[in-house]
């Protein structure tokens, strides 16, 4: 009976999610046309935060918990299927431009924390101290206040240019509908994400208890997946929509986000102990940061052969983990 309404959940949870990630996607890409922030800008920061929210809950609630296991595989679970699987499954339907020296910078600050992670479980084995946390926020912070500079001196280029544009034609458009609708619709999507998240996930969780699966594989798989819902939903609208640019933009936000704040703030709370299991879980994300940028340096696009190649990886990642 149990199982029942916990299956019933998840459906619940699903549709939720889906419908509250287009109104998301739309409502930011919306907001910022009318802020002339490029739509990677706000794929790196605002979409990538919101998306990012169950892992947030997620991660934090198991730090106060006690289980490290359970926050950490959450994060590097979720960080695995954004990159690897979304950005295969979507590019297997829609082959994804990408534009790999605008994302540089995001790209390497995302593998640079990658690989911190990775150095630190080698060194302290199966704790990670409150240090290395504080200085995943530190990093943060800096990422942050980088991106912001960077997105008000892109802003005013862009405002100049579009202005002039506007001078030069001498045409006007229909009337705009209020900006602060777009802010009031992309709040109320966040929001549902957040709860379509929670709702999916403790019900995932607690079919994967009753079946007997141990907490880092239910953090690798069910709640991974789970809280990357939205990153999956949103990424799929976003490149049917040709906005690949954008898609990847806000995988790779998330990715930062997930690593270096969720993480960093978890491990503030607490210092996370782990399984040794996990420096294999870090070593398969680090890798497949390193393919998504072969691929996409080589053809400045990720093609459906290569998508198909990358979900294929995954689906092969996740049998090892389950047979284990």
């Amino acid at each position: 009976m149990h199982l029942l309404r916990d299956a019933f959940l998840l459906a619940l949870g699903f549709v939720v999610l889906v419908q509250s990630a287009k109104l998301f996607v739309n409502a930011s890409v919306s907001i910022a046309q009318r802020l002339k922030i490029p739509n990677l800008v706000i794929g790196l920061t605002v979409v990538a935060m919101g998306t990012s929210a169950p892992e947030l809950m997620i991660s934090v609630s198991a730090a106060l918990a006690g289980s490290g296991d359970l926050a950490v595989a959450n994060v590097v679970g979720s960080n695995i299927f954004n990159l690897v699987f979304i950005i295969g499954f979507c590019a297997a339907l829609y082959p994804v431009n990408v534009n790999i020296n605008e994302i540089s910078r995001d790209f390497w600050v995302s593998i640079g924390a990658t690989v911190f992670l990775f150095f630190i479980v080698i060194i302290f084995h199966d704790t990670i101290p409150r240090f290395a946390s504080f200085t995943l926020l530190a990093g943060f912070a800096v990422y942050m206040i980088s991106l912001v500079r960077h997105t008000l001196k892109h802003k005013i280029d862009n405002a100049v240019s579009i202005d002039k544009t506007d001078s030069e034609t001498g045409q006007s458009g229909k009337k705009p509908k209020p900006l602060v609708l777009y802010i009031f619709l992309a709040v109320l999507g966040a929001a549902l994400i957040v709860v379509g998240g929670e709702i999916t996930v403790l019900s995932a969780v607690s079919i994967a208890q009753a079946l007997g699966v141990t907490e880092r594989v239910i953090g690798l798989t069910i709640v991974a997946m789970g809280t990357s819902l939205p990153e999956l939903v949103t990424t799929i609208i976003a490149c049917k929509k040709k906005e690949g640019e954008f898609a990847v933009g806000f995988i790779i936000g998330s990715n930062i986000f997930n690593m270096m704040f969720v993480l960093g703030l978890a491990g503030t709370i607490t210092p996370l102990a782990i399984e040794r299991n996990t420096l294999f879980d870090i070593a398969v994300l680090t890798g497949g940061c390193l393919l998504f940028y072969l691929f996409a340096k080589t053809g400045k696009r990720i093609t459906r052969l290569e998508g198909i190649f990358m979900a294929a990886l995954y689906a092969g990642y996740m049998a090892v983990i389950l047979l284990h």
